[in-house]
C-alpha cells in the first residue's frame, strides 16, 4: 500500500451520502471548502441550496465541486419522476446545514417547510447537524436560543458558532467554525460511542531539556502519534486530558483538556497530577531519558581550541514505570520505539513497567514513525499476544489502540465481577 493511499483510507466520512443545505449567510462561500474536503475523504456530496443562498455563491460552483446537480427549486424532481426531497433523504446518511441561519434554524423548530431544504429537513429520519453563523446580537437573542433548545431536545445536532470579526463589521460570537472543527463534528456523529464512561489521560510530543538558554537536548517526536489517540478517544465518547509537549501541531480538538509541558520532570508532574481521574492512561509521549546534570544561565561560548565539549547528564523520572507501580484498576498503555531486537525489547518492558498493552513501533524504517502522518505498529497485550497492524494512518491506527484498550477494560471488569 502506498503512502498516498494510506492517507487518504481513514474517514467515518467515506462512502457516506451527505447532504449539504446551504442557507442565506455571508458564510456560504465557505461551504464550497466543506464540500471540496468532503469530497476528498470519499463522500458523495449533494448540495441543497434556498433561494437566498444563491444571492452569495452560485450553483454552479458546488455542482463543480461535487460532482452533483444542486438541488435549489422547492418542486424539483430527482431521477426522473421521484419527488426531490424524499429521494434525498432516503438516500442520505447525515444531512449538514451551514450556514445555518436564524431565519431556517426557526422554521424548522416552528414545522415550516416552505422551500427544498426545509422541506427535506421534515422527511428525514438520518441525523441532522446545523451550523450556525449570523450576526452576534442574532444569535445572542432569546427566540433564537429558545429556537434551537426546542431542536436539540428534538435530537437535531448543533455546533457553536466562532468569535471574531464579522462581515457586518462587529466582533463578537457569530462566526462559521473552522471548516477541520465542522469536518471533525460530521465523523463524531458516525462514531461509536463505546467511551462514553472513560476518562482518558494521553500524553504526546517530545520533551525538552535545557542545556543553557539556546539549547536543549530533545528528540524528533511530532506528537501525531499522541494528538491521534487523544482526538479518537474524545470522538468515541472519553472524557480526555492530553499533556502535550512542546509539540509544532495542530491541537487535535478544542473540546480536549490540554496541560503544556516542556522538561521530562514537568511532564512527571502534570501526570501524577492528573492520572488519578483516569480509567486508562497512554503514554505515546517520546520523554527524554537524560537532563543536564547543572543548566547553565548563560550561553555557553566557544572556549580554547578544543574541539570536544563534555555534557554530564542524569537520568530523568521514569514516569511510566512510577505509574505501573501505583496503577491499581487502570488500562496503562506504552510505547516502545525501537531500531533493533522490537519484540524482544517491547516485550521486556511491558512486563517491566507492569503495562497492559505496549505498542511497538521500528522507528528506523523510512516514511513511518517520527514526523509522519503514517505508522506501522505491533500492538502486543499483556498475554503476550501480540497483533501485527500494517501501514496505516495515525488515526486509524490510534483507533484499533483503543480498540484493545476497550478489549482489556472489559477482561478487568470481568475479572473484577469475577471476584466479588
Amino acid at each position: 500500500m502506498t503512502l498516498q493511499a494510506v492517507e487518504k483510507q481513514f474517514s467515518m466520512l467515506k462512502d457516506k451520502e451527505i447532504i449539504v443545505g446551504i442557507t442565506g449567510g455571508i458564510a456560504a462561500y465557505k461551504t464550497a471548502d466543506l464540500v471540496r474536503q468532503l469530497t476528498k475523504k470519499g463522500a458523495n456530496v449533494h448540495v441543497v441550496m434556498t433561494k437566498n443562498a444563491m444571492e452569495f455563491v452560485t450553483p454552479l460552483t458546488f455542482q463543480t465541486i461535487s460532482g452533483n446537480p444542486v438541488i435549489h427549486k422547492m418542486f424539483e424532481l430527482f431521477a426522473g419522476s421521484k419527488i426531490g426531497h424524499i429521494t434525498l433523504s432516503d438516500i442520505a446518511d447525515q444531512l449538514v446545514i451551514v450556514p445555518a441561519t436564524a431565519n431556517m434554524i426557526g422554521k424548522v423548530a416552528n414545522g415550516i417547510a416552505d422551500d427544498f431544504l426545509s422541506t427535506m429537513v421534515m422527511a428525514t429520519t438520518v441525523p441532522v447537524f446545523f451550523v450556525p453563523s449570523m450576526n452576534t446580537k442574532m444569535w445572542s437573542s432569546k427566540m433564537v436560543q429558545a429556537n434551537i433548545e426546542k431542536l436539540k431536545d428534538a435530537g437535531y445536532e448543533f455546533m457553536e458558532p466562532a468569535s471574531g470579526d464579522l462581515a457586518c463589521g462587529t466582533e463578537g460570537k457569530g462566526r462559521l467554525p473552522a471548516i477541520e472543527e465542522i469536518l471533525e463534528r460530521m465523523e463524531d456523529i458516525f462514531t461509536s460511542k463505546d467511551l462514553t464512561d472513560e476518562t482518558v489521560l494521553v500524553t504526546a510530543g517530545p520533551t525538552m531539556e535545557f542545556i543553557d538558554p539556546v539549547r536543549c537536548i530533545t528528540n524528533r517526536s511530532s506528537g501525531k502519534m499522541g494528538y491521534a489517540v487523544a482526538k479518537m478517544a474524545k470522538r468515541r465518547g472519553a472524557d480526555v486530558t492530553l499533556i502535550t509537549g512542546p509539540a509544532t501541531i495542530e491541537f487535535p480538538r478544542n473540546d480536549i483538556d490540554i496541560v503544556h509541558i516542556t522538561t521530562a520532570c514537568q511532564m512527571r508532574d502534570a501526570v501524577m497530577e492528573h492520572y488519578k481521574k483516569a480509567g486508562v492512561v497512554i503514554m505515546t509521549a517520546a520523554v527524554a531519558d537524560f537532563r543536564c546534570r547543572e543548566e547553565n544561565c548563560q550561553k555557553i561560548k566557544k572556549k580554547g581550541d578544543s574541539n570536544y565539549m563534555t555534557l554530564e547528564l542524569e537520568k530523568n523520572p521514569d514516569i511510566i514505570g512510577e505509574l505501573g507501580k501505583v496503577k491499581e484498576q487502570r488500562i496503562i498503555v506504552g510505547f516502545a520505539a525501537e531500531t533493533e531486537n522490537l519484540l524482544d525489547n517491547a516485550k521486556e518492558k511491558l512486563k517491566k513497567k507492569n503495562l497492559d498493552i505496549i505498542v511497538a513501533n521500528d522507528v528506523a524504517k523510512a516514511g513511518i514513525g517520527f514526523g509522519s502522518d503514517n505508522n506501522e505498529v505491533i500492538i502486543i497485550e499483556k498475554s503476550g499476544k501480540a497483533k501485527q497492524v500494517p501501514l496505516l494512518s495515525k488515526e486509524e491506527i490510534a483507533n484499533i489502540i483503543l480498540d484493545s484498550v476497550k478489549k482489556a477494560l472489559k477482561n478487568k471488569k470481568r475479572i473484577k465481577e469475577d471476584w466479588y
